[in-house]
């Protein structure tokens, strides 16, 4: 089969509108530009000095410190108290492509109210408690607000009037920051988005978001969880004073860990306790069009004990349901629903039903961090997150985190362009993928005419386009010429810097999930694997093998498909094995599990065959679903 020139193809795609996106805001044009679009490497899930918890764990690095870290200057962090000792300097390898702090949007007033002398609440008990032990003014504090309905303090006075006031000071510091770290000039080196964390935790169950906006445009007042205890309250505010209100703003709002969520984050009842209709399932899937699938506080993507016995489910999981499920020792179930594939399952379930689907999200990751460090995943330089309320009471000198924390994730969109609004457009399509910290690189189209031999196709990626959909998009109708879809998958090994060089690649994973009339069903496809045995890693040294592929391609027919019934398909890309962190720690640290001399107290993880001490990185990108003919 003739390859169609690129060019030409480019040119098609183009004239049909699928890469044009609307300017919304005064910029220079990027002088990069590529209608086939580029991965642009980010972190949306950023916490400073103005979190209340970050500041109770010692966090000194505000929004513009933070900007500035994602952009490759070091940091000087310090997650403990300020105790004189000196400050841990950080930085990134490689800068940052955008970001977007996030701070919570609750007790913004309060922490500006117990920092700021002469402010109302400077004097209270709280506020004293945070400034003289900060690590249980935190702990206080944590605790209040994971109450089934979280009450403002009692200085924040009637309607909790002054506490909003006090808030609107940081707020305008987080869109200053935003703004000045923006490049707007032709370069397009930096992307900043203006967002917030909506915290929502009745009972230490997570269900809360990330809200973004678009451009410079957002809401006079971030949404907050006490005022607005439910999701769907947020959407509200999210309606009224942006999508439907006059101040012109554009928004979506991110779940994230819905691993801890008591499987209230992706609930199938609306707040009156009925089963959602059509207008409740367009109306979230409108407004959240992406789900954080991994990050510092667990992987989020799949249950281990899943109805496919996926081998590698086992990720990063945090073995409890909630927030506060690490002081509380023994078994404790996961209930349903509470991971992004049976989401993504279920909302096959209800588009079968209702006629829509409330889940079809894309996968990103992000990081958590609660020390202004966007980006910071390299598992040989995890300083910790302080993320993890438990963890960092407990004070552990020997570790910087909990073994089971990790250093989190990055969120990837393919874009045009380095802008505002060509991230953003990525974001609602959800042409994205989540990574679980390297800057893996992977393409995924659907179609149903793409010829076996496209990946040796120089146009392979314009024809992707042209012949079919990316990721995050739908299947159209089954055409006569075709019976089965078909998949071209791509992906690439992290390049890696100069001093460490990207892991390579094992394999290329399909996850279907489909509903049928026995009901929901899944399962995992290896479609392309690396040759030769599987990779290894020297624990000792952390030197891997050299085992693996720099990349992997297929196209990929679903043997198992059916017109008739409801699918989804996303890719894992799976790296070789690596060391882990805790890992790294240990090495450093001098530990050696056969001579107990060398385990100090702190470090028994090391030798602890629970704590896991390598890894496969992976990448995981947002879906593309099929529907049947009415």
């Amino acid at each position: 089969m003739k390859a169609t020139p690129l060019v030409l193809l480019a040119a098609l795609v183009l004239a049909a509108g699928a890469h044009a996106f609307e300017r919304t805001e005064t910029r220079e044009p990027c002088a990069d530009f590529d209608p086939l679009r580029r991965p642009f490497f980010g972190d949306t899930h950023v916490h400073t000095s103005l979190s209340f918890d970050a500041a109770g764990q010692g966090t000194r690095a505000g929004p513009r410190e933070a900007y500035r870290f994602a952009r490759g200057e070091p940091l000087g962090i310090q997650p403990y108290a300020d105790d004189g000792s000196p400050s841990e300097l950080v930085q990134l390898r490689r800068p940052l492509d955008f970001a977007m702090v996030s701070d919570h949007s609750d007790l913004l007033g309060e922490t500006q109210m117990c920092a700021t002398p002469g402010l109302p609440g400077y004097d209270s008990w709280i506020c004293t408690v945070f400034r003289r032990w900060p690590l249980l003014g935190y702990a206080l504090i944590n605790s209040r607000y994971g109450m089934e309905r979280p009450t403002r303090m009692s200085f924040c006075g009637p309607d909790a009037r002054i506490c909003l006031e006090a808030a609107d000071g940081p707020w305008k510091i987080i869109q200053t920051a935003a703004e000045e770290a923006y490049d707007r000039t032709a370069s397009c080196t930096f992307t900043t988005f203006v967002g917030y964390e909506w915290t929502g935790m009745p009972g230490m169950a997570n269900i809360h978001r990330n809200v973004v906006f678009r451009n410079e445009r957002v809401q006079q007042h971030p949404t907050t969880f006490v005022e607005n205890p439910t999701g769907e309250l947020l959407w509200t505010k999210l309606e009224e004073e942006c999508l439907d209100g006059d101040r012109g703003c554009d928004v979506i709002a991110i779940p994230h860990n819905s691993n801890v969520s008591k499987g209230l984050m992706f609930r199938i009842e609306n707040e009156a306790g009925q089963p959602i209709d059509q207008a409740d399932a367009l109306r979230r899937s409108k407004l959240e069009t992406l789900v954080e699938v991994t990050q510092h506080k667990g992987d989020s993507e799949c249950r281990p004990d899943g109805l496919s016995r996926d081998e590698l489910c086992g990720y990063e999981k945090l073995p409890y349901p909630s927030l506060d499920g690490e002081a509380r020792p023994g078994t404790q179930s996961i209930p349903p629903r509470v991971h992004a594939r049976e989401a993504l399952t279920e909302g096959l379930v209800q588009h079968a039903r209702i006629g829509a689907n409330p889940f079809r999200f894309g996968l990103i990751g992000s990081t958590d961090t609660h020390l202004g460090t966007p980006g910071l995943v390299d598992e040989d330089q995890f300083p910790g997150h302080a993320a993890g309320p438990i963890t960092r009471r407990m004070e552990i000198p020997a570790l910087p985190d909990s073994p089971r924390y990790n250093p989190g994730g990055l969120a990837v969109l393919w874009a045009e362009e380095n802008s505002r609004d060509a991230l953003f457009e990525a974001m609602r399509r959800r042409e994205a993928y989540g990574t679980s910290g390297p800057r893996i690189v992977t393409r995924f189209f659907g179609g149903w005419d793409y010829p076996p031999d496209l990946c040796d196709a120089p146009d392979l990626v314009a024809r992707g386009y042209a012949q079919g959909v990316p990721m995050g998009g739908e299947l159209g109708p089954l055409p006569a010429s075709s019976s089965k879809p078909r998949f071209l998958i791509a992906g690439w090994q992290d390049a890696g810097t100069a001093d460490r060089p990207g892991t390579p690649l094992e394999r290329l994973q399909v996850i279907k999930s489909w509903v049928d009339d026995a009901g929901p069903h899944e399962k995992v496809y290896d479609v392309a694997r690396a040759p030769g045995p599987i990779g290894t890693v020297d624990l000792a040294t952390c030197e891997l093998g050299a085992e693996g592929a720099p990349s992997l391609c297929t196209v990929w027919e679903d043997p198992d498909f059916a017109a008739t019934e409801h699918a989804m398909y996303y890719v894992r890309v799976v790296e070789s094995p690596s060391c882990r962190w805790l890992q790294f720690v240990c090495n450093a640290k001098g530990v050696e599990c056969g001579d107990p001399t060398t385990v100090q107290d702190g470090l028994e993880p090391c030798c602890d065959d629970t704590s896991a001490k390598t890894l496969q990185e992976r990448a995981w990108t947002s879906p593309i679903w099929y529907t049947p003919a009415p």
